[in-house]
């Protein structure tokens, strides 16, 4: 009985030892890294990474600084993000797939900037991305038309920068495709918006009645002054910044929530203008 207790024992143990030098095995030989492949399906896209030229190309597109806080929708293998912190700026990515955002978090230590970023496995979707003054992507249209009230809504003056995909009747502020010598076939330019300040109402100035209409970036109206009413031209937002003309005068100035105030020129002269909207649309 004695011997039998002995020998269960021992093989018990010998099983034990034999299992643990299989994990040591396992872990000296290294699980193999994941590596994803191109075109395979993800939630809403296949992967397709973003060519590391053109992201160079939508990062100076944006003007991007240290001072910017860039967020990629849909990260992916973590090459924009990583391109924008060597730039000096913070920078976060945000893609569904955990595997690539590990991925992401391996490749940003190799590159030394691990502490510079910040990857996270989320619904961009369901997903603050506020805080960004840069944000980027690489998304179907429809994708880029589903976000595009989130995007409307930030702070005037965030750049939003697509590759290839458009923001259906939302006219890019400016595009840049890869230079011929790049021999690039395919998702090949940068698009750039500006997010644009909301101006549609009414507005009190000392010259009279501003009544504005806006679709996104391109605003058109009607100025009232000493009982006449001017229509106006060559109307533009670029973030929070105006510029409009009415007859041979031009004017330029910055939207604050319902103040605005600048210069304007004309034939007579310079001078400074501002105005309080006193009803919205």
């Amino acid at each position: 009985m004695r011997r039998s207790l002995v020998v269960n024992r021992l093989a018990l143990f010998l099983c034990a030892f034999a299992i643990a030098l299989l994990a040591i095995a396992e872990v000296q030989a290294g699980t193999p890294e994941y590596t994803p492949t191109e075109g395979q399906p993800g939630k809403d896209v296949i992967w397709l990474p973003t060519k590391t030229t053109l992201v160079d190309i939508m990062l100076d597109l944006a003007k991007v600084t240290p001072q910017d806080y860039v967020i990629d929708l849909g990260s992916g293998d973590g090459r924009t993000v990583i391109a924008a912190a060597k730039r000096g700026t913070r920078a976060l990515g945000i893609e569904y797939n955990p595997d690539l955002v590990e991925l992401s978090k391996r490749t940003a230590v190799k590159e030394g900037i691990g502490d510079k970023v910040n990857f996270i496995a989320a619904d961009i979707f369901e997903t603050d991305f506020s805080q960004g003054t840069v944000i980027t992507m690489f998304l179907l249209p429809q994708l880029n038309l589903k976000l595009r009230p989130q995007l409307l809504a930030l702070k005037p003056g965030t750049r939003v920068v697509s590759n290839t995909f458009t923001m259906g009747d939302w006219e890019p502020d400016a595009t840049e495709a890869m230079p011929a010598s790049a021999s690039c076939s395919d998702y090949c330019t940068a698009l750039l918006w500006i997010v644009p300040a909301q101006v549609e109402g009414t507005w009190s100035l000392v010259q009279g009645q501003l009544t504005l209409s806006q679709t996104y970036q391109v605003i058109s109206g009607t100025l009232d002054s000493g009982g006449k009413r001017a229509p106006i031209a060559k109307g533009k937002l670029t973030g929070d910044e105006i510029a409009f003309s009415v007859g041979e005068t031009s004017y330029t100035g910055r939207v604050n929530g319902d103040l605005m105030q600048g210069t304007f020129r004309s034939a007579a002269g310079t001078g400074t203008w501002s105005a309080v909207r006193t009803a919205k649309r």
